[in-house]
């Protein structure tokens, strides 16, 4: 009498880590929302387990948490490729603005503020924050700085006058600066109606 062929140990534990399968995919459906991509990781992940040697698979207790961890791990990792942006090259209309600013431009200026605005103290810089870039009037400043109203008009005065002469800006370069003066004073910053050319 002949007996029956045994499977290998390799099919066996291929066999056990198929048996996960569904489960699986129910969790990875559940991190992604999108059945058909859950079943790919999970294919995935069982694909990972069959490649493994002998000596470097989960032993049968760990089998369904690494499993469950491979499967987390491909999920996040497809997220991530989606959020990227591709490289290469920009369409022209990302590059170059409707008004025709130089991207490159930009990104200079934005440096040079950024070396300028690290050149203030920390109080100084902390204050033309609030007021000029989380646009708080003077009081809300204060208010959430800590400190007198009076203070922050002071700390911004003289911070914006630091950065204007770092960016070698002079008074009269600068279209905006009464809005500027009025943000820091804490009144409302209103601009003067252009003139039309008749």
């Amino acid at each position: 009498m002949r007996t029956p062929p045994t499977a290998a140990p390799a099919e066996v534990r291929l066999h056990d880590a198929f048996d996960h399968r569904s489960r699986l995919v129910q969790y990875v459906q559940r991190l992604t929302g999108d059945r058909h991509r859950a079943e790919d990781i999970a294919q995935e992940a069982l694909f990972r387990f069959w490649r493994l040697s002998p000596d470097a698979a989960p032993s049968d207790a760990h089998l369904a948490p690494w499993l469950y961890r491979v499967a987390r791990n491909l999920a996040v990792d497809a997220h991530r490729r989606d959020r990227a942006v591709p490289m290469g090259e920009y369409p022209p209309e990302l590059v170059l603005r409707p008004d025709t600013t130089d991207v490159a431009e930009s990104v200079a200026t934005r440096q040079a503020v950024a070396r300028a605005l690290a050149g203030l103290s920390p109080d100084h810089r902390r204050a033309v924050a609030a007021v000029m870039l989380c646009d708080l009037s003077c009081a809300d400043a204060a208010r959430e700085l800590g400190v007198p109203p009076g203070t922050v008009k002071s700390r911004v005065h003289y911070a914006v006058r630091a950065l204007r002469r770092e960016l070698g800006v002079s008074d009269d370069d600068h279209p905006t600066r009464p809005v500027a003066a009025r943000r820091a004073s804490g009144r409302p910053a209103h601009r003067a109606p252009e003139k039309s050319a008749a």
